[in-house]
């Protein structure tokens, strides 16, 4: 059951405009920026600092309650940090320039095969390992970042660097799809939300040989994210930029508003990089509530004291947890499953057949991580985002710590909000994501052939996470 809400005239009118998400776009790039000279001229006290406050509690609360929830890659399309490599990719800030002797110089020069912005992304980097092992990568500094304004303001400078090279040298927004760290949590999690961006009947898209959702035309650009509309089956790798929207000539793609969570009702067909996000996400999730939210000061010490023995320690259980503990587990589950579901062990010959099967029921299962994950993350978020989120009001008046009163409320002082309250939020927040995983779980044994009771370890799982989440909530 969907609804196409691009087909409302006012609504239609807002999205195929450019301004409206040029407009967004202008602004949460000022609030970059902002963000990047507040941490390096700003005070270093997190709290009191504009950069901290409104990226890791502000931004943070926004993106985990209710961009990825409700818009699914919404915020991708209005992201700051790939907008400087795209209007320099591009030769323009808002409309394309296609004609005129400027852009056609610009496209002799620029536009020859393995030019500036227009190679290919190499072919084995085409998935979402590079985003996974980038998450990873920040989440060993997490607790000095999210901490210390001044290295929060050099990773956001580096992030926007390298989008920047990227944006030169390889065309679209190739760091978007294959690089960001932040974007591959974020695609794995839009499959919840209840908006996607879909073709209205896919045999006009196989009448139109032109393709000018994918190759751009003079009204929009072809897809950043390299896709096509017609082949689009979840949100996982869409923006919901609307170039498509604007692109098509025969009117055939839509904005639809359906059930919550449509794109995991088939479990076939999934990808081994998208369940390892999942796998990740959740022992993430685990380390950052026992850590950062936990009873003990002394693990936050030792995560902040980079290159510390401590620090060592704590990298190596980061790791540990997340790329053995968590993946072995599940996998465990999954082969337990098998062996509910009373499956002969298969010949020689048949081995390699018998380990793609493993390899897409192990995928197929993990479509279990994105509400459980995702519960699990919104969970964290409130437990923490509640209780400090009043510091944004002194932030915004005194964004660099020096004693402003801009609007008034520096003076403000630190309330927590409804944190009588945030863990009864926190528990049905948490049940409803294990009862939509064993839901899940149990489509996937049947869509695999396998009898429910194959769903049970991974229930299992699924309920133990839970279970010991809600055991340090509550302690």
């Amino acid at each position: 059951m969907h609804y196409a809400i691009s087909e409302i005239p006012v609504i239609k009118r807002f999205l195929k405009s450019r301004w409206l998400q040029w407009g967004i776009t202008v602004v949460t790039l000022a609030v970059f920026l902002v963000v990047i000279l507040t941490g390096l001229f700003g005070t270093p006290a997190g709290n009191h600092n504009f950069g901290i406050v409104y990226v890791w509690l502000v931004w943070w609360a926004l993106l985990k309650l209710i961009f990825v929830p409700f818009l699914g890659r919404f915020w991708c399309s209005v992201c700051p940090i790939p907008a400087p490599g795209d209007w320099l990719q591009r030769r323009a800030m808002i409309t394309p320039r296609r004609g005129g002797k400027l852009y056609t110089l610009a496209t002799k020069l620029f536009r020859k095969p393995g030019s500036f912005g227009a190679r290919p992304w190499p072919k084995f980097l085409r998935n979402i390992w590079a985003q996974n092992l980038g998450f990873l990568a920040v989440a060993l500094f997490s607790a000095l970042i999210l901490t210390s304004p001044l290295v929060t303001a050099l990773t956001l400078l580096v992030f926007i660097l390298v989008s920047l090279l990227v944006s030169l040298f390889y065309e679209r927004r190739a760091f978007c799809r294959y690089l960001c760290p932040i974007g591959g949590f974020v695609g794995v999690y839009s499959q919840i939300a209840p908006v996607a961006v879909r073709v209205k009947d896919p045999a006009v898209c196989e009448s139109h040989t032109e393709k000018t959702c994918y190759t751009g035309s003079d009204a929009g650009y072809g897809c950043p994210y390299f896709n096509l509309p017609q082949r689009l089956q979840a949100n996982t790798l869409c923006s919901m930029c609307g170039e498509c929207l604007r692109t098509c000539p025969k009117d055939n793609v839509a904005f639809y508003v359906r059930v919550p969570g449509a794109d995991l009702l088939n479990t076939r067909g999934r990808r081994m990089d998208e369940a390892f996000n999942g796998l990740m996400m959740l022992g993430a999730a685990f380390i950052y509530s026992v850590v950062l939210i936990g009873p003990d000061g002394g693990l936050k010490a030792t995560a902040r004291a980079v290159g510390t023995p401590g620090w060592f320690v704590y990298v190596a259980a980061l790791l540990s947890f997340s790329l053995l503990v968590v993946p072995g587990l599940f996998w465990l589950c999954v082969r337990l499953s098998q062996v509910l579901a009373g499956r002969p062990r298969p010949d020689m010959v048949d081995i390699a057949a018998a380990v793609r099967k493993r390899d897409s029921l192990f995928a197929g299962y993990a479509t279990v991580l994105v509400p459980l994950g995702l519960a699990i993350w919104v969970a964290f978020t409130l437990s923490f985002t509640m209780t400090n989120l009043s510091y944004a009001w002194p932030a915004l008046s005194d964004p660099f710590g020096w004693g402003w009163n801009l609007f008034g409320t520096a003076g403000m002082a630190w309330t927590p909000y409804l944190s009588g309250v945030i863990p009864y939020l926190q528990v049905p927040v948490l049940l409803v994501g294990l009862i939509v995983a064993v839901a899940l779980a149990m489509r996937t044994a049947h869509q695999h052939q396998q009898p429910s009771r194959a769903a049970l370890p991974v229930s299992a799982f699924c309920a133990l996470a839970v279970v010991g989440l809600l055991t340090l909530y509550m302690a």
